[in-house]
């Protein structure tokens, strides 16, 4: 399939962890991917990177306008970029973490509307669209503080309200919730001890996994139905007959943290 044939993907934060993983397999799936992160070691071989700062209003415009200009067209947006502080995982309270931690509701939840908000004349050219929101249930259990639950359960609201927007116009809007990810960064934790990783990867999936959900989401006939809705990415894969890596099934872990909010169906104008 030609590059100019293939539908067109932006996925933001695609430089490490989840948006590489996610990036790396859609191109694999034959999506023809741009990526946006603040900077990129080396030029990616998913696509195309392009440095761009998610606080910056007009940069994100010009990515946008590059990629329609270039393609013609935009079928997927996979909102993930997101400002992660080092001290995210401390167990202090809100107040004894480093106050920077509130820029995850700058670049991860308005940098998700400002996206979605250049995206949108994009994708409603085509017949089918998606806007996907990586999510966790962080949005419903506590897990790393307020800043980040609140991001999360952002997300997942945004997603809620922007599929009432899109509603007759193709394009759907979903939220995903991944599971523990076997980033670079977390593997290097087990360095030493194979064993380890290997016992605690049967918890975990990997980053690669959540760009499959997302792209068999994209091509499901029935996207429509799920549209506004938040999704545990390991439920959505069985409900595909997908696996990850070594035909492994990731758990959903929806016991142990909790479930989706299902949104109203009132909407008030």
């Amino acid at each position: 399939m030609s590059d100019m044939a293939s539908p067109v993907a932006v996925v933001t934060g695609a430089s490490r962890g989840a948006g590489l993983g996610i990036a790396t397999a859609l191109a694999a799936r034959g999506w023809r991917v741009y990526g946006t992160a603040r900077s990129f070691a080396e030029a990616p071989n998913w696509g195309v990177g392009i440095a761009v700062d998610h606080r910056d209003d007009d940069a994100v415009a010009r990515f946008f306008d590059r990629v329609g200009a270039e393609t013609g067209r935009l079928d997927l947006l996979v909102n993930n970029a997101a400002a992660v502080s080092d001290h995210l995982v401390s167990p202090k309270p809100f107040w004894e973490k480093p106050r920077d931690l509130a820029d995850v509701l700058s670049v991860g939840l308005r940098s998700s509307y400002i996206a979605s908000w250049h995206a949108a004349p994009l994708l409603i050219q085509q017949d089918r669209g998606l806007i996907a929101f990586t999510s966790s249930p962080g949005s419903v259990c506590y897990m790393h503080g307020a800043a980040y639950g609140a991001q999360k359960a952002g997300v997942d609201k945004m997603a809620a309200d922007m599929a009432v927007d899109f509603r007759g116009t193709g394009v759907a809007t979903v939220s995903v919730w991944m599971g523990i990810l076997l980033t670079e960064k977390l593997r290097s934790a087990f360095d030493g001890n194979p064993e380890a990783l290997q016992a605690f990867a049967q918890q975990a999936e990997t980053p690669e996994f959540t760009g499959y959900v997302i792209d068999a989401l994209y091509r499901d006939p029935d996207l429509g139905e799920l549209s506004g809705h938040t999704v545990i990415a390991a439920e959505t894969a069985a409900r595909y007959g997908l696996t990850d890596e070594d035909g492994r099934t990731p758990p959903s872990h929806r016991e142990l943290l909790g479930e989706p909010r299902i949104p109203s169906s009132v909407v008030v104008r």
